[in-house]
């Protein structure tokens, strides 16, 4: 088979199949970025088409974060008790620094919603907080992993731990947290980066998945033909030997 598949002609249809499959292997991948891209942009326009609810419409305190709750822009007021937390080694544009987390005590139901006014670089000291009753949009989260931190000053955590939090601040607490939009209608903050709220995790958009799935089957397809041809054609040797070889004994 070895000999069959070193003929010239058949090295020539080899290349022709790598060819062909490296190119299907590009267009696979392809279309898997596709089906990532295309699930993502489904996402951003869902979250957009959403419309702006009360906080206590969401989640009431204690209440388990709801399903389809990340993502969720609200609108809420109370004030800031100024019991800040910072959230450390988060990036943002590729700089290292610190979520600045704030107790934001809702009117009403008095329990605690923690909020990430925004972001600082490394080192530098957060501003504090407004004061007064603030008329909050946050985008919701759910809580995050437990804190792993060892050796950080106090007041620093690794993540969003409600757990911890409620440990910590007196009161009730919502079982989620908050990224700041704005403020009394100010999307800025003075000293402080707004954080972009993180988009709920993206399922594929199966339909260009599958069509990757198809392509890649396809890369594989030209080898298969090649070695089957091969195979073949080895065989016919094999039978043309062994008639000749039987004729020149006869």
């Amino acid at each position: 088979m070895l000999r069959t598949a070193l003929r010239p002609r058949f090295l020539g249809l080899l290349v022709l199949a790598l060819v062909m499959g490296v190119v299907f292997v590009i267009a696979g991948r392809w279309q898997w970025s596709v089906a990532h891209d295309e699930a993502r942009a489904d996402t951003v326009r869902e979250i957009q088409d959403r419309p702006v609810v009360a906080l206590d419409d969401v989640i009431t305190p204690l209440e388990a974060f709801p399903d389809g709750g990340s993502g969720q822009r609200v609108t809420t007021s109370g004030e800031y008790a100024r019991d800040q937390v910072l959230v450390v080694d988060r990036l943002l544009h590729g700089e290292l620094g610190a979520w600045v987390v704030d107790r934001f005590v809702v009117a009403g139901t008095g329990a605690n919603l923690a909020v990430v006014r925004g972001w600082i670089p490394k080192g530098e000291n957060p501003p504090p907080a407004p004061t007064g009753t603030i008329e909050l949009l946050g985008s919701l989260a759910p809580k995050e992993a437990p804190d792993e931190g060892v050796g950080l000053a106090d007041g620093e955590m690794t993540s969003v731990d409600i757990a911890k939090l409620v440990n910590v601040w007196p009161g009730e607490i919502y079982n989620g947290f908050a990224f700041a939009l704005s403020e009394d209608g100010r999307e800025q903050a003075q000293g402080l980066e707004r954080v972009p709220p993180p988009l709920p995790d993206t399922s594929l958009q199966w339909r260009n998945a599958m069509y990757a799935f198809q392509w890649w089957l396809f890369a594989a397809f030209p080898l298969w033909m090649w070695t089957k041809m091969v195979r073949q054609a080895a065989r016919r040797d094999e039978t043309v030997e062994a008639v000749e070889s039987k004729e020149h004994v006869t």
